[in-house]
């Protein structure tokens, strides 16, 4: 399908100093043979693998069911009520507005050789593995797998699919990495579903897990394998959050053949829920491992892999790997086969790059620049990625006070209204979808033409993930990236591991500055829709909170007569972990690990020189007080960090209650043995005199007492006839006295 907009060709120069003719005759044969395929499955009606529609409830009847209206509707009322028009935006620069004026290219000289030899030789070697193959059916796959394959247009296999099909469907363990949009998910799901086809059915059980990192993902994933398994009796399950946990119960205790899962619901499953486990799975799938790791996933996956049992085939795929990925591999996988269809980090041919750049005095109109480029240049099928859910929200508003039809996707939504933008966006009844890393993993949207990076990504693996939503499966794409001069490190790095040549864009200024005025107008109503906003959230949460106390007091015995539930990991531990992360995070940062431009740096190196200018032209007596001052606060932080070491000291060397409780009672316990023995005689000391005298008087007489009673006994033992006198009264006490 041919793009809606055309760039202009690059000089006849250009291209021979970068590309020799023969490479451009290569490629003309193979476009040319790539269109001959492609005609062929056009001619046929073709079912779409994605269908986000049966998984959810209208957001209509969401909205009425919690009494709030729809961030459009709000903007409809905003636009209604609007006294000041916008400006018009139709001039006649637009031949101006967008123009590339330099190309880069950029080759591919490092390239990662990365495999350490220890590395090699924990997988199995994989010689036997056939990268290419004309048809499912060489695959050996049954006939109702290659009539669903058939009803969805698939005729010939991907690289990827055509070297794990053969080894998955032997239950060889597999590490699997290819380029995003080369058909990962039916690569797994087809050999899944063929080894399923010959289970025991009298006995069902769940037999294969399926794990993604987000829900958008795990109800794409689901769709797939309904699709391709429409034509058999293989049952499939979605577990995800944010759906009703009651029909997953019920779903899972009928045991289905297949569950696709998100990890944390997934354990609260089998905490929570009765006759749900996993001693019966055959095959355990991890799908973008790597981001599964990242979201702190970790912790779940590793718990999920001890409940597994460990003769089980385990897949794992991901478009990038990690050094994390690799000890879970060695953690979870046994004598894995590693099949990588394309190099590690590389992009489709197909994908054209290009570059914003933003400089520090613009960074302040980067909204009106994605305005300008979205109102002329690219105009419908495009993903726009932002850094934070506020920024994605916010353009949500923009663009539709603006007249722009999107939708937006990221975590402040419900999973009805998540899976309700995806939708609109499939069936292009809307141009935009303004979207977080949420749906930077693995959604095959069909057609997307434009990636935009408006907020430029952390990571180069990060990009690759973000940009493969577009040139997907041989189609043609393009992706811009908006950089910032903070960003000029980062997108050195893109630039030389792309491979691929990126190009300059710039945007005319007559278009920023107007489209910078209408955002100024638009400012008070954008306010005015997030207020309105907040208030329905306060309202909302006030009438949550009574229609909870409301059900406490109708419904309490059958609330508490209910097992408590057990989290694998609390929200305050989640909270705790969150705030550990931000406080290395922040010593990074102080200890100066953080990586900045060579700009930044020039920039601070002026500053102190300015000071210190600054310094020396103030008159003597400022200096001194200056100095005064500073060798004050290098006073303080020394006797500061001097009172924290002599605390640490007195920590360590302090003794706990515990210990000192139990060195007291082996003291006392030791003195009170040493006077039945008599190694210890114990002195009679003066007592105060004691203002109560008759009990005293009266314990004395006591005493009294019992001394001469004992002392008649010893003379009636001594008086018995034929008994020798013993030297000392008590034999015990001849038993201890040291020789």
């Amino acid at each position: 399908m041919a793009p809606a907009f055309v760039f202009e060709t690059s000089s006849d120069e250009e291209n021979d100093d970068f590309q020799p003719e023969n490479e451009e005759e290569e490629e003309e044969e193979e476009e040319a043979e790539d269109e001959d395929e492609e005609e062929q499955p056009l001619n046929k009606k073709t079912e779409s693998p994605w269908d986000f529609a049966p998984y959810y409830e209208s957001v209509a009847e969401e909205h009425a069911r919690k009494s709030t209206t729809s961030i459009d509707f709000k903007i409809t009322k905003a636009l209604q009520n609007r006294t000041v028009p916008i400006i018009s935006n139709d001039d006649d620069s637009e031949s101006d507005s967008d123009k590339q004026e330099e190309e880069d290219r950029i080759e591919d000289e490092d390239e990662e050789t990365g495999d350490a030899v220890d590395v090699k030789s924990f997988y199995v070697p994989s010689d036997g593995a056939s990268f290419s193959a004309n048809s499912f059916i060489e695959l050996n796959l049954s006939r109702p797998l290659l009539r669903a394959c058939e009803a969805l247009g698939y005729s010939k296999p991907t690289p990827i699919q055509s070297a794990v099909i053969p080894l998955a469907m032997n239950g060889s363990d597999i590490c699997g990495s290819a380029v995003t949009g080369s058909g990962k998910t039916a690569a797994f799901a087809l050999p899944t579903l063929e080894r399923l086809l010959f289970r025991p059915k009298r006995v069902p059980a769940i037999r294969v897990l399926i794990l993604t990192p987000t829900r958008e993902l795990a109800v794409q994933v689901h769709s797939m394998i309904e699709k391709l398994a429409q034509f058999t009796d293989i049952r499939c399950c979605l577990v995800v959050g944010g759906l009703s946990t009651k029909v997953q119960e019920a779903a899972l205790r009928s045991m289905p053949d297949i569950v696709v899962a998100t990890p944390g619901r997934m354990i609260d499953h089998l905490r929570n829920s009765m006759s749900v486990d996993l001693e019966d799975l055959a095959v355990l799938i991890l799908d973008e491992a790597d981001r599964l790791l990242e979201l702190g996933f970790s912790a779940e996956i590793r718990e999920l892999v001890r409940l597994c049992p460990k003769r089980r085939q385990t897949m794992l795929f991901s478009a990038t790997m990690t050094e994390e990925v690799d000890e879970l591999i060695k953690l979870s996988l046994t004598k894995p086969s590693r099949l990588s269809a394309d190099p590690s980090k590389t992009l489709p041919r197909t994908l054209t790059q290009e570059v914003v750049r933003i400089r520090r005095m613009r960074e302040v109109n980067q909204e009106a620049v994605l305005l300008a480029l979205c109102s002329k240049t690219f105009t419908s099928k495009v993903i726009i990625f932002s850094g934070t859910k506020q920024a994605a929200h916010r353009l949500k508003i923009l663009f539709g006070l603006a007249g722009l039809k999107a939708t937006e996707l990221h975590g402040n939504l419900t999973q009805i209204q998540r899976l309700d933008a995806l939708e609109l966006f499939r069936k292009q009844q809307v141009d935009f979808l303004i979207a977080t890393d949420v749906a930077a993993r693995g959604l095959d949207i069909i057609g997307v033409q434009t990636v935009i990076n408006y907020e430029c990504p952390r990571e180069y693996k990060s990009y690759i993930h973000r940009v493969g939503r577009t040139a997907r499966a041989g189609r043609e794409g393009y992706a811009v990236t908006f950089v910032t001069d903070n960003d000029r490190s980062l997108l050195k790095d893109i630039a030389k591991k792309a491979g691929s040549k990126l190009r300059s864009r710039t945007v005319a200024e007559q278009s920023i500055t107007k489209w910078s005025e209408i955002i100024e107008q638009m400012e008070d109503q954008v306010a005015e829709i997030l207020e309105e906003e907040r208030e329905e959230r306060t309202l909302r949460k006030a009438e949550m909170e009574v229609s909870r106390a409301e059900n406490l007091i109708a419904h309490r015995e059958e609330i508490y007569s209910r097992p408590k539930k057990t989290w694998f990991v609390t929200e305050k531990e989640k909270r705790l972990v969150a705030k550990a992360s931000k406080a290395s995070v922040e010593k990074e940062t102080n200890s100066g690990k953080v990586v900045i431009s060579a700009q930044e740096a020039e920039d601070l190196k002026m500053k102190e020189k300015r000071k210190r200018e600054h310094e020396k032209n103030l008159p003597r007596k400022k200096r001194r007080k200056l100095e005064a001052a500073r060798e004050m606060l290098e006073d303080e932080n020394q006797m500061k960090k001097l009172e924290g070491n002599d605390r640490n000291k007195n920590e360590k060397t302090g003794l706990s209650l515990v210990e000192l409780g139990y060195r007291r009672a082996k003291a006392v316990k030791a003195v009170n043995k040493a006077l039945d023995t008599g190694k210890i005689v114990k002195k009679n000391t003066k007592k105060s005199e004691h203002p109560n005298q008759r009990q005293q008087s009266r314990t004395r007489e006591m005493q009294e007492l019992f001394q001469s009673d004992m002392s008649e006994k010893k003379q009636k033992r001594n008086s018995v006839p034929g008994k020798k006198k013993s030297k000392h009264s008590f034999k015990s006490k001849s038993r201890y006295k040291r020789k």
